[in-house]
């Protein structure tokens, strides 16, 4: 009696076409069910990229007027393109004009250029990376810089030395600094208004 070893046995027995895509269909399965679970994984990655991506690329590619702070609908009723803020309204452009074109523009629309009253106020422009005209503007007659309104420049919002030349005009960042530039220049502005 010969012993038949199941190796020798398999070397020897010649497997049908049934049995053999078996076999087959036996040894791969592991591989495809790692490649679906795989790919199934990236396309999740890829989504949420992508979700990732329109979200920080979004904000950075409008038109028009910023909508990026939330609206304060208990206060104030605003404009359409308007955005509510502490009972104020503001339009924020991204259109770049000199100062007094600015200024034009937003007495166009019956407001002014962005005045400052309080240190809260400049919490407003914390999520605006680019420099703004503001409505700071210096007075020959009264001999200091003074707001659209007529109102004068408190000292604790700005250090004065940085206002420097009073033929300038002034914009401001969300770090706190504020440029004296010529007012030819061309920069972004704020427009402010009281609700309605």
């Amino acid at each position: 009696m010969s012993v038949v070893t199941p190796l020798a046995n398999a070397l020897t027995h010649s497997f049908t076409s049934t049995e053999f895509d078996e076999c087959r269909v036996f040894q791969t399965t592991p591989w495809r069910l790692i490649s679906a679970i795989l790919g199934v994984v990236c396309l999740l990655l890829m989504a949420t990229l992508g979700i990732l991506i329109e979200s920080v690329i979004k904000p950075f590619s409008k038109t028009g007027p910023t909508k990026g702070l939330q609206e304060d609908s208990d206060c104030c009723s605003c404009p359409e393109k308007w955005i509510g803020y502490q009972c104020s309204c503001y339009f924020i452009s991204n259109q770049r004009k000199t100062w007094a074109e600015s200024r034009n523009s937003c007495a166009s629309q019956n407001s002014s250029l962005l005045w400052l009253k309080n240190r809260d106020e400049l919490d407003f422009l914390k999520s605006k990376p680019r420099y703004y005209w503001i409505g700071l503007s210096y007075n020959e007659t009264r001999g200091a810089w003074v707001w659209e309104d007529g109102s004068a420049l408190s000292r604790d919002l700005f250090s004065i030395s940085q206002l420097s030349n009073p033929k300038n005009c002034i914009s401001y960042r969300q770090s706190g600094e504020t440029l004296s530039e010529k007012c030819e220049a061309k920069n972004r502005y704020i427009c402010q208004q009281q609700p309605i």
